[in-house]
């Protein structure tokens, strides 16, 4: 298991050194001048050439790079253009928000998931099948900021049990929680219905193979069979899509802080994009990537735990 380990660690590094490249070199297609956002459209041109070169961006492109991949090997992440302040400052300080918003919804997704596809692979064609493919189907349908609108406008306003903004106090552990339900009730219910399908699909083609008929000649109990023969064996496509969910759940996070006014990276990457501000930009491109290079390390890691022959491979 720890060699199989340091080969995934080693082929994360190629993964994470290109999306780095990307990251940079597209946030500089983004058009707009930051010395323009920075200073104003009366700025004169001596005071924006100033301001370029005190930001480096008079800089050639393959130099900027170099100190780009330099900076952030060394874990400085740049100034700020805007505030001039450590982006890792602002990262700190509404990473919490956007993590306990990202656990919620897969805590949401594995839990209800899970069993709901269980259900329904269980009872093929039948009406607990139609009705949780009927249900899957819809969380399908829904884009992130349609369902949070509806979400708000129908227990944050109609039924006012949650707050309309989702943002709450650190000190105070019950408005915290309350204030989070939405946000990740509504990205959960469509990782619900990912998982729902995948582990639907993934249990009908198990339950199909030999070694489920003989455990069901022998006498094995139905609960037993599901569990332990089935749900055991089917577990790899299941992990595969919540890994791979990780990724979506992240995106669609963007949207939800922006529709709920919750902070976290999300809204903070909103804010850098309409500012220009490339250093807080560019921060937050590589957190996220960083992310989902971890969560896809975490998910092959998870492979070899569920299935020996995949480490030994």
């Amino acid at each position: 298991m720890l060699s199989y380990t340091l080969k995934r660690l080693l082929f994360a590094i190629p993964s994470l050194l290109g999306v780095l490249t990307v990251v940079f070199f597209i946030v500089r297609i983004a058009p707009g001048d930051p010395a323009l956002v920075i200073l104003g459209e009366s700025a004169s041109a001596q005071a924006l050439a100033a301001l370029r070169e005190q930001l480096g961006l008079n800089k050639p492109l393959h130099i900027q790079y170099a100190e780009f991949i330099w900076s952030v090997l060394h874990g400085d992440l740049g100034r700020s253009m805007i505030s001039n302040q450590p982006v890792l400052n602002e990262v700190w300080r509404v990473l919490p928000y956007t993590l306990e918003l990202t656990l919620a919804a897969m805590l949401i997704g594995v839990v209800f998931g899970i069993p709901l596809g269980v259900l329904s692979a269980r009872y093929r064609n039948g009406a607990a099948d139609y009705v949780v493919r009927f249900f899957s189907l819809l969380g399908l349908s829904f884009p992130a900021f349609i369902s949070a609108i509806l979400l708000l406008l129908a227990f944050a306003i109609a039924i006012p049990l949650f707050p309309v903004i989702g943002e709450a106090a650190y000190d105070d552990p019950a408005q915290r929680l309350r204030a989070l339900v939405l946000p990740a009730l509504n990205l959960g219910l469509i990782m619900v219905a990912y998982i729902t399908r995948v582990t639907r699909s993934s249990m009908l083609s198990v339950m199909g193979q030999d070694y489920i008929r003989t455990a069901q000649a022998k006498g094995a109990p139905p609960r037993r069979v599901l569990r332990v023969h089935a749900l055991g064996n089917a577990l790899l496509p299941i992990v595969t899509v919540v890994g791979l969910y990780l990724g979506v759940l992240i995106g669609n996070s963007v949207l939800t802080e922006i529709v709920f006014n919750r902070p976290g990276l999300g809204k903070l990457i909103v804010i850098a994009l309409n500012q220009r501000d490339y250093p807080t930009l560019q921060a937050m491109l590589v957190i996220y990537a960083l992310f989902i290079v971890l969560a896809n390390i975490v998910t092959d890691l998870s492979y070899g735990l569920i299935d020996p022959r995949v480490r030994n491979q």
